[in-house]
């Protein structure tokens, strides 16, 4: 039985961390003690007391994740500081400002609340490495001593981490810009910032009307929040704001709404706080970082203006990556993921957001007009939910749609097909001229993975609003 368990322990981690159904494996009480404990002997470096900072959202699952975690570092000898809930890059951000020894942040991001997450951050608070990820898991197969009964650590809540990352997210924009006057929606996802978002946009002038911030613990990314902006955008057509600013459940991705509703996607953001920084002499090596998923419409924009892009596999944690091996400070991916790295480690929805405000600002212009730098070309997206462990993409028939798509459509767009890192669904990507000509590819290989194209959950690039 034990060798049993230690073979399916081998590969926990994801693009993102861990993440499954809350309750089953990986995501059980008894892999996040276990985890804690062999987290908590990979960052003890020396005989000095160590500490971990550990956050989490609001979903129902994180309270038992929480306390399973926090019994694996205290028995490790690891001191704990429990934050409550908060956005993950605040998580990040305290793990440096403590000088803690890790960060822990208990989500499963943009996923419906019967998911959960464990997403490990160093002690510089960036996500950790495939080596550091490697070292963990090779140590899940082993039973390593525990601390001493004198050295088990001991476990704290902290008030006042919300307001921490208020005044933190607050320095990344000049001192004398304020956003009296302006009208703004927060849909926060009924996620980690549904505290923290108001009152941040609040603190700066703005009238600020609430979506999204009434967890109950089981409505965290129910229709609304940045993978359901519709709940957003009809606040900002009802209500007449200026903005709207819809993050996920883990606030560490966002979309903008402008003044007419339409949604603003992390490659139009990008754009646009690369422009700006571009115009202050402050965008380092004229390069921003995206991954493959990035519109060839913001490549073409930001060739235009003398920046080159460079792309990535999917995954914030891999643009963050060459971002630091380029020295680049701008970066990001369409799903929202925009990183700062001037002032982040890992995307953050709210300091992106508070860019483009200040950008409106600094122009006087909407947000339709400051904020939309280019026209994306169509791109078409499909979802296709399949078991887990099944590894379709190796499917002959499978194979032969993709070839067959990627010679039709030849070199006039692209087509990318690749299994999600944090769910068992085939992503499927076809990106163009001609948004008619996607569909239908993009449906032909949906069909080759399922062999029913009814099971094709279809999403659209707000360019094209196609569905299937």
């Amino acid at each position: 039985m034990v060798k049993a368990r230690v073979s399916v322990m081998m590969r926990i981690f994801g693009t993102d961390g861990v993440r499954g159904r809350a309750n089953s494996w990986p995501m059980t009480a008894e892999l996040a003690l276990r985890l804690g404990q062999i987290a908590g002997l990979h960052f003890t470096r020396s005989d000095r007391r160590h500490t971990v900072v550990i956050g989490k959202d609001t979903r129902i699952s994180g309270y038992m994740i929480e306390n399973a975690l926090v019994a694996g570092f205290t028995a490790a000898g690891m001191d704990v500081v429990l934050t409550g809930p908060l956005p993950t890059p605040a998580i990040g951000m305290l793990t440096r400002s403590m000088r803690a020894d890790a960060g822990v942040m208990i989500s499963a991001s943009h996923n419906v609340y019967s998911d959960n997450g464990i997403k490990l951050f160093g002690p510089d608070g960036y996500k950790l490495s495939d080596e550091d990820e490697a070292a963990i898991e090779a140590g899940l197969q082993l039973s390593p001593a525990m601390a001493e009964p004198s050295r088990i650590g001991r476990a704290q809540r902290i008030d006042g981490a919300g307001d921490r990352y208020i005044e933190f997210a607050k320095r990344t924009i000049p001192r004398d810009l304020r956003l009296d006057g302006l009208k703004v929606v927060i849909d926060a996802a009924n996620g980690a910032a549904y505290r923290v978002a108001p009152r941040l946009i609040w603190e700066l002038g703005a009238e600020v009307i609430e979506v999204g911030t009434a967890p109950d613990g089981l409505n965290i990314n129910e229709a609304c929040g940045s993978t359901a902006p519709e709940a957003a955008c009809e606040a900002v057509r009802m209500h007449g704001a200026d903005l709207g600013i819809a993050l996920d459940g883990d606030a560490d991705r966002v979309h903008l709404i402008d003044e007419t509703g339409r949604v603003i996607d992390g490659d139009q953001l990008m754009a646009a706080i690369a422009e700006e920084a571009l115009a202050r002499g402050a965008l380092a090596g004229r390069t921003v970082v995206a991954t493959v998923m990035s519109n060839i419409g913001l490549e073409r924009h930001l060739a235009g203006l003398g920046i080159s892009l460079h792309r990535t596999k999917v995954g914030d944690r891999y643009v963050v990556e060459e971002m630091r091996r380029l020295g680049a400070n701008v970066g990001g991916e369409q799903s929202g993921h925009i990183i700062l790295s001037d002032h982040t480690t890992t995307g953050d929805g709210l300091i992106a957001a508070l860019q483009a405000l200040a950008a409106m600002r600094r122009s006087g212009q909407t947000a339709s007009k400051s904020l939309a730098r280019f026209k994306p070309l169509p791109q078409v997206l499909r979802n296709v939910r399949v078991a887990d462990g099944a590894r379709p993409l190796d499917q002959e028939r499978v194979r032969r749609a993709i070839d067959a798509a990627k010679s039709e459509l030849g070199a006039s767009g692209r087509i990318l097909v690749r299994p999600s890192g944090t769910e068992p669904v085939i992503r499927i990507m076809a990106e163009g001229e001609d948004a008619d000509l996607l569909a239908r590819m993009a449906d032909e290989i949906g069909a080759a993975l399922v062999g029913v194209p009814a099971i094709l959950r279809g999403v659209a690039d707000p360019a094209v609003r196609l569905s299937a």
